[in-house]
């Protein structure tokens, strides 16, 4: 079945390769949706997929990569808006 999450990471989640690598982990799980940052610092991004992948980044979230630091996380369920491919938003 496949579900629909919107997510906004908070931290040090700009200026470190965080969209980079979460582009790279959502296309690993086979994901669509998008990523961006926000005026506020954090990050955002939607996803679409398996629940099994969807939560599986989720989870990734909470970490982000190495020069990251995470402070909290933030999802919501969504419908899903059948997105055909995970992509960076500027």
């Amino acid at each position: 079945m496949k579900r629909h999450f919107q997510i906004r990471v908070f931290g040090r989640v700009q200026g470190v390769g965080f969209r980079y690598a979460a582009t790279k982990k959502a296309r690993s799980l086979h994901l669509k949706g998008w990523v961006e940052n926000l005026p506020d610092g954090s990050v955002g991004t939607a996803v679409e997929g398996a629940e099994k992948n969807c939560w599986e980044y989720i989870n990734w979230c909470r970490k982000g990569p190495g020069y990251s630091w995470v402070e909290k996380i933030e999802f919501d369920e969504k419908d899903p808006v059948g997105y055909d491919e995970f992509r960076v938003k500027y």
